[in-house]
């Protein structure tokens, strides 16, 4: 019996192992989707429907930002996080949309990560990093076709 050996020495993975992988590595990307998905959903809705007291109470920088910024904030953040979610209900269609979202999503948490921290909201861009981290594999995961 001859074991294929890869260039790094090691055995070369069967087809069976092959498939095995990917699945794992779908139900990960599919995970931290969901996960990222869940959370802009949530905080979108909120900026979209709290008065704007409460979110001066929970986020600082309402409070110097207009009223419209906060709420169109909200709105691109819903918009963003069901374009996650769009593979869904088609792969080849939702796939586009799912990178757009995901690249516009890192670019908004780096922006509010730069803003938290110059507002010395540790929390804040704590969480901002957590979902960078979450977003961030999600990007390159699914650049390339499955």
């Amino acid at each position: 019996m001859s074991i294929t050996l890869t260039p790094a020495g090691r055995p070369a993975l069967t087809p069976a192992q092959l498939r095995l992988r990917a699945n794992y590595r779908n139900l990960a990307l599919w995970t931290l989707q969901g996960w990222v998905a869940m959370f802009f959903l949530a905080a979108g809705y909120a900026k979209l429907s709290e008065p704007m007291d409460n979110l001066v109470a929970l986020m600082t920088w309402p409070a110097y930002a207009s009223e419209s910024l906060v709420r169109g904030l909200g709105l691109v953040e819903v918009v963003m996080a069901l374009g996650l979610l769009a593979p869904l209900a088609s792969w080849k269609r939702g796939r586009w949309p799912l990178l757009i979202s995901a690249a516009g999503l890192i670019a908004l948490q780096t922006v509010m990560l730069t803003i938290h921290a110059a507002g010395l909201d540790i929390g804040l861009a704590l969480t901002n990093m957590v979902l960078l981290a979450m977003t961030i594999p999600v990007l390159l995961g699914r650049r390339t076709a499955p």
